[in-house]
């Protein structure tokens, strides 16, 4: 029963102790009443690294000059407008449309008798983004917070080539449409006069992308999907 006393008596001091520091180094709130406006805006930029999941088609790589594939990611840039609406004191909806500079590489290998040559395919792509994320935040601590979002993104290509005529170089298309399901966290400074926001963001994409033209290359694949990261800096 002794022991019991001692360690809550500690405990009190300790808490005591605690509060009385937080108390002592609490800065001054800048916008205060900032997280009270039902909805603000901003906008935001940043780099993405893009790239793709794919599925080869195993009976064409087995009886085909084809022996590998290879994706490689390539860095990018987006900017975009913010739209923020407050559902209540942790969460908020947010719409975010951007446009998006990205490319992708597939790199093919060719059995030429004992020899492997590659062949690089070069994939542009100039991105519309319309993503819904709900954004969870957590208590705010003096002048900063930090937040999960999650949501899904519908994105639209652009640069697509599907419908556009090769002349015989045999480039990879691919279709023009995209829906991605998208997590990334977060942190918010509030700032003097705004508040500035750095985010990193992963993207799945739940549609096959690969436009079916009959070439060795796209015969080599059966799906092809984007995944990708961004890091965004928002300014709201």
């Amino acid at each position: 029963m002794q022991k019991i006393k001692k360690f809550y008596l500690i405990i009190t001091i300790l808490s005591f102790g605690f509060n009385s520091y937080a108390q002592k180094y609490k800065k001054p709130k800048n916008l205060a009443r900032y997280d009270h406006q039902k909805i603000h805006f901003g906008f935001t930029l940043g780099i993405n690294n893009l790239n793709f999941n794919h599925q080869k088609n195993s009976s064409t790589i087995n009886n085909d000059s084809i022996k590998s594939i290879n994706t490689i990611s390539q860095k990018g840039f987006n900017l975009g407008i913010v739209s923020n609406l407050r559902l209540s004191k942790y969460t908020d909806l947010r719409f975010i449309p951007a446009l998006v500079f990205g490319e992708r590489k597939i790199n093919y290998g060719f059995q030429d008798s004992a020899v492997i040559n590659y062949e690089l395919k070069r994939i542009e792509s100039t991105l519309l983004d319309f993503p819904i994320h709900i954004k969870y935040k957590s208590e705010r601590y003096n002048n900063f917070r930090t937040y999960v979002i999650t949501g899904i993104k519908y994105s639209l290509d652009i640069a697509s080539q599907a419908r556009i005529d090769d002349e015989g170089k045999e480039i990879i298309k691919l279709k023009r449409n995209d829906f991605m399901a998208e997590i990334g966290f977060g942190i918010d400074f509030y700032l003097e006069y705004f508040k500035f926001s750095p985010q990193i963001k992963i993207s799945y994409g739940l549609l096959n992308l690969l436009s079916e033209d009959n070439t060795i290359f796209s015969n080599s694949i059966n799906r092809l999907t984007t995944n990708g990261w961004m890091l965004s800096f928002t300014f709201e």
